[in-house]
């Protein structure tokens, strides 16, 4: 489940344009900025999923992307007028792709564990980074993670086939979502894709949002974790990662963050108690092995490509 940093799996895209200082965080190893942050993505998800109890998938995340949306409007201040009718049908599907990715594995959140949900949702940016190759090597890399995906399927814990299909729809999303971001970030300046990016997504979740929520925004819990779930999955993270991609190899910060779904599972585990048993662990083994294979292949090809 991505921060809203667009290349988690995508060692060919572009750094991040933005050059502002990010207080002390220069003395850091950038190498453990992005381990917090993938701490940070995986905690506000199992919080977030802690509210299921007394608000629905869809209205958590509208909460998450319309209060991120606020910082990152704030931060950024996007200049709107003079933009291109291209401008904003990019900045649309990137928004369109991230209300969607959310929605949809927040529902997989309440069928099945999180961290088989990553797992699964892992396998878009994993396809993406392997498309149009015709190396054997990429080739393994693909029966690798359908190995994992597998194992899911036979573990003794039989799995919701909705919440299946819904992870592996944010995967799919998390892809597109992946390719957006390249023109995002080429048309629009510094963050100012991702804010207004993330109000569109925050505009187009109004609706089931706000349906679905019940007595849910009288809470005041509602809005103290919702509030710390948009923090922590996507304020805090795209804070660290941004200052860490400036000074981080990308195929370092790839694999890397092909750690996520096992901080899922961790995290799942110490806040809501999910433990999950050996085959799941395995097939999580498999497909983040497959996933570092492929992101550090995909890497090279580009490389390549440039000599």
């Amino acid at each position: 489940m991505p921060s809203g940093t667009p290349s988690h799996a995508d060692p060919g895209l572009p750094r991040p344009p933005a050059r502002a200082r990010v207080g002390r965080m220069h003395r850091v190893n950038p190498v453990v900025l992005v381990l917090i942050s993938i701490a940070s993505v995986q905690l506000g998800a199992a919080f977030g999923k802690g509210l299921f109890d007394v608000a629905a998938p869809a209205t958590i995340a509208f909460l998450r992307i319309a209060l991120a949306s606020v910082v990152l409007v704030a931060i950024s201040r996007p200049r709107l007028t003079g933009r291109s009718a291209r401008d904003w049908a990019i900045v649309v599907a990137y928004g369109l792709a991230l209300s969607g990715m959310n929605i949809s594995i927040y529902y997989s959140f309440e069928r099945i564990p999180i961290g088989v949900a990553v797992t699964l949702e892992f396998i878009g940016p994993l396809l993406l980074a392997v498309w149009g190759s015709r190396r054997p090597i990429d080739l393994l890399w693909v029966v690798l993670a359908g190995v994992g995906v597998a194992l899911l399927g036979a573990s003794p814990g039989s799995l919701d086939l909705v919440g299946v299909v819904l992870a592996l729809l944010a995967g799919a999303l998390w892809a597109a979502y992946i390719v957006i971001a390249g023109p995002v970030g080429r048309r629009w300046e510094g963050i100012s894709g991702l804010s207004v990016g993330s109000t569109i997504g925050a505009l187009a979740l109004a609706i089931p949002g706000l349906m679905l929520a019940g007595d849910a925004l009288g809470h005041p819990r509602v809005w103290l974790v919702a509030t710390a779930v948009a923090l922590l999955s996507s304020v805090v993270p795209y804070a660290l990662e941004l200052h860490a991609r400036r000074v981080i190899k990308a195929a370092t910060f790839s694999v890397l963050m092909s750690l996520e779904p096992a901080a899922a599972a961790l995290f799942a585990w110490v806040v809501l108690g999910e433990w999950l048993g050996w085959v799941e662990w395995l097939a999580m083994a498999a497909v983040v092995v497959a996933s570092v294979g492929a992101v550090r292949t995909a890497r090279r090809r580009v490389e390549s490509a440039h000599e």
